[in-house]
């Protein structure tokens, strides 16, 4: 009787052991969408690379001009789950990513998977950036391939057990990964739909901006309502217009803030925001203007506690 009850422990462990597998298999973009990916333009895709804020975390600490297109990594982002140490992704070929192909970038951005098939972890922001459109990426990847190689190694994460197995990220993706829009809107006015396309994906708002459940997906139900600071005290604010919120700012409040770092009280951008605003100023002025009305046409949230 023992050794029957050892055996279909033993059976029940290899099964559980196969659905693991089979459930967690990285899934990357399929034949038919990687082969329809256009010919990218560098010059558009600068705009992509600003939007998108890769120099934020890519670029060495307080980098300005042109420090901020050497993308040497090396950036720790603190979490309860460890330290996420920010890659290199310039285009050296023994430290960066000079040895990717275009397909390697669309399936690390749009599904969160490396050239080697493991899973990339949420902290690099493709859960948003898997909403991008394809000829933006590929415009993109055109702009990256015109920026300097840095030789540089930041190492790898440093993360505890069981946070230091990747293949679980596979499950993390079943549950949170996806390219639906974080919150539905009834509208049909582009301005809308644009600023919701740069504030749900490339300007992955949402990472910072709404607060995350105990096991880092983000609660949709409180999108944009602000977050705890994962630098340090305090909070990062709510974007919507609930209380706690910038209810009380017009849509020109916003985009001047974009552009200028200013508020409509005088006070003046500051942590990580900074390289944020930067960042959006570099956009033209009708992406900013979309912005702003996507986030006076979303919900109104109360700012999360």
């Amino acid at each position: 009787m023992i050794r029957k009850l050892a055996l279909i422990v033993v059976l029940a462990a290899i099964a559980g052991g196969l659905v693991f597998y089979v459930l967690t298999l990285p899934q990357t973009l399929p034949r038919d969408v990687l082969a329809a990916m256009p010919d990218g333009d560098a010059a558009r895709g600068e705009t992509i690379f600003w939007a998108g804020g890769c120099a934020s975390c890519h670029a060495a600490e307080k980098a300005q001009g042109d420090d901020k297109l050497k993308l040497g990594g090396g950036h720790v982002l603190a979490s309860d789950f460890g330290d996420f140490v920010v890659p290199n992704i310039s285009t050296d070929p023994q430290t960066g990513i000079g040895g990717w192909t275009a397909e390697d970038f669309a399936n690390a951005m749009l599904r969160g998977v490396a050239p080697d098939g493991a899973h990339y972890y949420p902290s690099f922001p493709w859960t948003s950036y898997a909403r991008m459109e394809t000829g933006d990426l590929a415009d993109l990847w055109a702009f990256m391939q015109t920026l300097p190689a840095v030789g540089n190694d930041p190492g790898p994460h440093r993360l505890g057990f069981p946070f230091n197995i990747r293949r679980g990220v596979g499950m993390w993706k079943l549950l949170y990964a996806g390219s639906e829009p974080a919150v539905p809107l009834d509208t049909a006015d582009d301005k809308v739909l644009r600023g919701q396309y740069l504030v749900e994906g490339l300007g992955h708002c949402g990472e910072c901006h709404t607060p995350r459940d105990f096991a880092g997906g983000l609660k949709k139900d409180l999108w944009l309502s602000g977050a705890p600071n994962p630098e340090g005290p305090g909070r990062i604010p709510n974007i919507t217009g609930g209380e706690g919120g910038i209810g009380s700012w017009s849509e020109a409040d916003i985009a001047y803030y974009l552009e200028s770092g200013f508020t409509p009280d005088f006070d003046s951008v500051g942590g990580s925001m900074v390289a944020v605003q930067e960042n959006m100023a570099k956009l033209a002025a009708e992406d900013r203007e979309a912005v702003a009305a996507y986030l006076k046409a979303i919900p109104a949230v109360d700012s999360a506690q």
